[in-house]
């Protein structure tokens, strides 16, 4: 359970440090401390008058003896314990210098964002291992085509200019025509190592072999228990309050919109970054915009603390271009 702590929120900056063969840094904490005996991603308190770069560089100078160079934000993850609140600003390093070692006496190891599954994190880690797992853009179904061969083709480029994350959204269809447009999608992201989600029944979206399901925003606020079988769990969201809703039911991952004006929906004029980046911070999980964004608006989410983007036809017509 989610519950609130009185205290202003430690804030602590925290790295994601690659090394040549993409595998990420991490350190395990020492038994004496608070969440001792797990691991996390390295970093600390940030004391005052510092910026996150700033801190980042000393307190992986002070437990790693290592320089680095603090790059782009991955994700900003508010969480509280309880006994204590933290906000954790998490910033990737890609270029950094010396050979770590645990000056306090730590483990270290080198993982891959799969393999840190295997171990033990505090709570607040998560979402920064899902951030890390999850690709920068999420291609969702459009509700057409008459040419479903030529739309399938579409999708087909789609994956082949690097698409990994795929939401099949096909309210307008039968159960019968459903589950055949599944499997052709399940064929068709096997063949270039993509997840697919199903927006639909649980028990559909296992027939199809999805990798779990997303949940629209209407399913959200019925508050929807998470398949035991499910990989992935993604939700619709609107606002913050829906932001928290789906972290409180166990989703993965979110979808923040409209974020700009879309022809799909006129009567709205969308949020605006501004609002988006503000309603990010807030989140206990990592956030996609979607709405009139492409693949051009994937580092403004990111610089607003989003995953990337989610777009029907954004993606869609990126691929037509190929």
């Amino acid at each position: 359970m989610h519950t609130a702590s009185p205290a202003a929120p430690i804030h602590v900056a925290a790295a994601v440090v690659r090394g040549e063969d993409q595998r990420v840094l991490v350190q395990c904490r020492p038994d004496h401390l608070d969440h001792g005996g797990l691991w996390e991603f390295p970093g600390g308190k940030i004391e005052p008058g510092e910026s996150v770069a700033d801190a980042l560089v000393r307190e992986l100078d002070e437990e790693l003896g290592i320089r680095v160079r603090p790059g782009a934000l991955r994700i900003r993850v508010p969480w509280d314990y309880g006994h204590r609140r933290v906000v954790l600003h998490v910033l990737d390093v890609n270029e950094w210098t010396g050979r770590p070692i645990g000056r306090e006496g730590q483990a270290v190891d080198w993982l891959t964002p799969e393999a840190m599954a295997e171990r033990a994190w505090p709570a607040a880690n998560w979402p920064i291992i899902r951030s890390l797992q999850l690709p920068d853009r999420y291609l969702i179904t459009p509700v057409e085509p008459a040419d479903a061969d030529a739309w399938l083709a579409r999708l087909d480029a789609a994956l082949a200019r690097g698409v990994r994350l795929v939401q099949l959204r096909r309210p307008d269809l039968d159960v019968e025509a459903w589950v055949r447009l599944g499997r052709a999608l399940r064929r068709r992201c096997d063949a270039h190592g993509a997840w697919l989600l199903a927006n639909g029944p649980a028990e559909q979206a296992r027939a199809v072999g999805a990798d779990g399901v997303h949940w629209s925003s209407r399913v959200l606020a019925e508050g929807p228990q998470r398949p035991g079988w499910a990989r992935w769990v993604g939700a619709s969201c609107h606002n913050g309050d829906e932001l928290e809703r789906a972290a409180a039911c166990g989703a993965d991952f979110a979808l923040l919109s409209p974020v700009q004006w879309t022809a799909s929906h006129p009567e709205q004029s969308g949020m605006g970054w501004e609002r988006f980046a503000a309603w990010v911070a807030g989140a206990r999980l990592p956030v996609y915009a979607l709405g009139g964004v492409g693949p051009a608006d994937i580092h403004r989410a990111r610089a607003c603390g989003g995953q990337g983007v989610a777009a029907i036809r954004g993606l869609l017509a990126e691929a037509g271009r190929r």
